[in-house]
């Protein structure tokens, strides 16, 4: 079913004479013995100009597919060695892909996005190769909070209301992705989180650590730290991101455009190899939990192999006593339909740093994510690894607070929100 699919999806990026002549070099490749086939890959005109790529990563269970890659050597089929790279921050993150110590990164959306347009810090221009993970990541609020009667959103905006103190909120960068989702779930519950609130940039393996010590009454990240904080007893999951946005766009790989310009055929390589550690680790159960053993360990992570791998298979407990499986779990794959770079997912971000005063005026909000997002470039190698891709570069979601996204009118969107800076 798969391999139709994938032919099916061939003919949007190729000429029929392209078309039929990739047919054939992929009929007569299967029959050549693997180890023989990427050596010829490497070998020909698509030659990787660059074999060995440095891919930095923030300690988050959505790095697996970039670890995988590497681990399970499917960089290797496309002449390339991936180098997985852990950094301490975004921020770090951000500062070494300008400068080049990074080919590329595991990194924010949102984060991409900034750096083009210069918000926050240096401008550069960006490129998204793929989308890595969709769904995954949470809202923790303090048990200190819980005592106060503070629950999920209604119960914390009551809260709030009663204006006892300051109460503040830790996000992971300020046009990142866990920003615009805290922002966003507070904002539903009638929460400024610009005027009623405070705010603060921490890294997300540093999360659990200043709960415990009370320097945040809440926060948004990446699993695992959500789950940590359950274990260690010092918060609770008040709702996930797949319930803010169900299947939203979170992690993908990004460089410069700078580096996919000088070496198209390595930005390739990586999409493909990133493509088939994604597909694998969504192929089953079995191949999640192996994930979830492989990016526990120190040089990766860095937490019991437990802590990742309950959310990593669906199984959630929000704290509270609720347990629940969750269809809507952190995916990697979704038969191509996580790694495809939607415009409308980039523009809904540029949308929402609008809204929340990070871009001071309303920018080309297509033209932009045209010139991020490289959807030829995954097309291609989507075609190699056999992935389907989707007709259309936007899709349409109904966010929690009941507000539609089709990319349509991104202007009228961005202003129309109660609640904004």
């Amino acid at each position: 079913m798969e391999d139709k699919k994938a032919v099916d999806a061939r003919p949007s990026c190729l000429s029929r004479r392209e078309f039929c002549s990739t047919a054939l070099g992929a009929s007569l490749m299967a029959m050549v013995p693997p180890g023989v086939r990427s050596g010829a890959w490497a070998a020909g005109s698509d030659a990787p100009e660059k074999k060995e790529v440095r891919i930095g990563f923030i300690p988050l269970t959505d790095c697996a597919s970039v670890v995988m890659a590497s681990v399970m050597k499917f960089d290797e089929k496309y002449g390339i060695k991936i180098i997985p790279t852990k950094e301490a921050s975004w921020a770090s993150v951000r500062d070494k892909l300008v400068n080049g110590e990074l080919d590329a990164a595991h990194v924010l959306y949102g984060l991409i996005y900034g750096v083009q347009l210069g918000v926050g810090g240096p401008k550069k221009d960006m490129n998204v190769l793929m989308a890595l993970n969709n769904n995954g990541q949470a809202i923790t609020l303090s048990n200190q909070l819980k005592d106060k009667g503070a629950i999920d959103g209604a119960s914390l905006a009551k809260l709030v209301a009663r204006k006892e103190r300051e109460y503040t909120f830790a996000q992971t960068f300020p046009t990142g992705t866990h920003a615009m989702w805290l922002y966003y779930w507070l904002a539903a519950q009638g929460i400024n989180p610009l005027k009623d609130v405070k705010t603060i940039t921490v890294p997300p393996p540093q999360m659990v650590a200043n709960m415990r010590v009370g320097n945040m009454d809440g926060y948004c990240v990446g699993e695992p730290w959500n789950q940590r904080a359950i274990v260690d007893k010092i918060g609770f999951t008040a709702v996930t991101t797949q319930d803010i946005w169900t299947d939203h766009p979170e992690k993908v790989l990004g460089a410069t455009a700078e580096f996919a310009a000088k070496y198209p055929n390595t930005a390739r390589a990586m999409i493909c190899a990133i493509l088939e550690a994604s597909r694998w680790i969504d192929a089953s159960a079995a191949n999640r939990s192996k994930t979830a053993e492989t990016v526990a360990a120190k040089s990766f992570v860095n937490t019991d192999v437990d802590v990742i791998r309950s959310r990593m298979i669906g199984q959630y407990e929000n704290g509270l006593g609720k347990s629940w499986s969750d269809k809507n779990l952190m995916k990697f794959y979704n038969d191509g339909q996580v790694n495809f770079p939607y415009l409308s997912d980039g523009m809904w971000f540029l949308t929402q740093h609008r809204r929340w005063g990070l871009l001071k005026q309303d920018v080309d909000y297509l033209a932009v994510a045209k010139a991020i997002n490289q959807t030829e470039l995954y097309k291609q190698a989507a075609a190699q690894v056999g992935v389907p891709v989707p007709k259309s570069d936007f899709r349409t979601a109904r966010l929690i607070d009941g507000v539609v996204w089709d990319g349509k009118d991104p202007k009228k969107y961005a202003a129309s929100f109660k609640v904004r800076a």
